[in-house]
């Protein structure tokens, strides 16, 4: 017996209560897959609240600058999310009368809309025929019939997407999908999953075996980079000098305070900063004291940054050699600026000082 109708019938009751449901739209389901992407519910809610109360709807997100949005989504990590949707929305605007595909295959022609978004968003919001498959899901059909092959590898993916769209119900690929994912969001976890109360627990192959906590199987972890990272906190006149990231890439268009990774041919941290501000900036800058250590771990690697005090000397101008611009800002303003985790930390703390009247003029 197929497991799908122990498993909408318990989706039917047990559904979890997210916004991106209780008020339904396509352009509402797209902006949450798109949140959704490689981060927890917990933390998207907020976001989403905030992201649809300033842009309801694709025209508002599609007549913003990229600043705006950047600001909006700040916090949220993996910002060429961002920067997509808004690429996306105004392509939906200019070029499909403001209307989202709805077909993976079309959907799928859109920036940051990828094999699984494009399912998930079709099925949700269009009712597609199609089985979507993430994180979730992904455990979940790998211990339902006990996937051997590592569920990350090429075997793996297709034997897992076969088994999905082959137990896919004609006409209910909403509720399907949807159920999967709150099946592996709250039972079928990660680790230790409940199985005694399981909806499917009498279908699951490993489940029966007892192995359901070797599923699903994992290719071997990669050892993760970790780069020491520099930055400059250069004052004058009360601004501080950002600089902005290449609009491509890692943080791309955030702002940071100026430097960079430390290279072999460094001899130590001081050495490290003057060399990427002269090559990032094409100044000499004399290092002072340090500011402060922060760590933060991105998708493939992690940092250790300091950030330093820094003079410039009176007479020297900043050049932009390696962002796409330079500014000096008032420590007032840096909330106008996006930026990333640990510049915004660096930001803050600035800020306190000048609240607490610490700060030199």
């Amino acid at each position: 017996m197929s497991f799908v109708q122990d498993l909408l019938a318990w989706y039917k009751k047990n559904a979890r209560d997210l916004p991106w449901r209780s008020h339904t739209s396509p352009y509402r389901t797209w902006v949450s897959e798109v949140m959704l992407q490689q981060t927890q519910v917990d933390t998207v809610l907020p976001y989403f609240e905030r992201w649809m109360a300033r842009f309801p709807d694709i025209e508002s997100i599609a007549r913003a600058s990229e600043q705006e949005v950047l600001s909006i989504w700040e916090g949220l990590g993996y910002y060429s999310r961002a920067r997509n949707l808004h690429h996306a929305a105004k392509i939906i605007l200019d070029e499909l009368d403001g209307q989202l595909p709805q077909t993976p295959k079309a959907l799928q022609r859109l920036p940051g809309i990828g094999p699984y978004t494009a399912a998930a968003i079709a099925s949700i919001a269009f009712d597609f025929d199609v089985a979507a498959v993430d994180g979730n899901i992904r455990r979940v059909i790998s211990r339902l019939f006990d996937v051997e092959e590592p569920a990350r590898s090429t075997d793996g993916e297709k034997k897992i997407w076969s088994l999905a769209e082959a137990h896919l119900p004609p006409g209910q690929s909403s509720a399907y999908n949807q159920a999967l994912m709150d099946l592996g969001a709250t039972i079928c976890t990660p680790r230790d999953p409940t199985c005694a109360i399981c909806p499917v627990s009498e279908h699951c192959q490993a489940r029966i075996l007892g192995v359901q906590n070797e599923r699903p199987v994992k290719l071997p972890r990669k050892k993760v980079p970790h780069l020491t990272v520099t930055a400059a906190v250069i004052q004058k006149n009360g601004r501080v000098l950002l600089a902005q990231r290449p609009a491509t890439g890692l943080l791309g268009g955030m702002w940071e305070f100026p430097g960079g990774t430390m290279e072999k041919q460094d001899d130590n941290l001081e050495a490290c900063l003057k060399r990427e501000i002269f090559e990032e900036l094409g100044v000499e800058v004399n290092v002072g004291a340090l500011f402060g250590k922060y760590k933060h771990a991105y998708t493939h690697f992690k940092i250790s940054l300091f950030a330093f005090r820094c003079i410039l000397e009176d007479h020297l101008t900043p050049k932009n050699l390696a962002s796409e611009a330079v500014q000096w800002v008032p420590i007032q303003s840096f909330s106008q600026y996006p930026m990333g985790k640990v510049d915004r930390q660096i930001a803050d703390e600035l800020l306190e000082e000048k609240v607490d009247g610490s700060l030199s003029s």
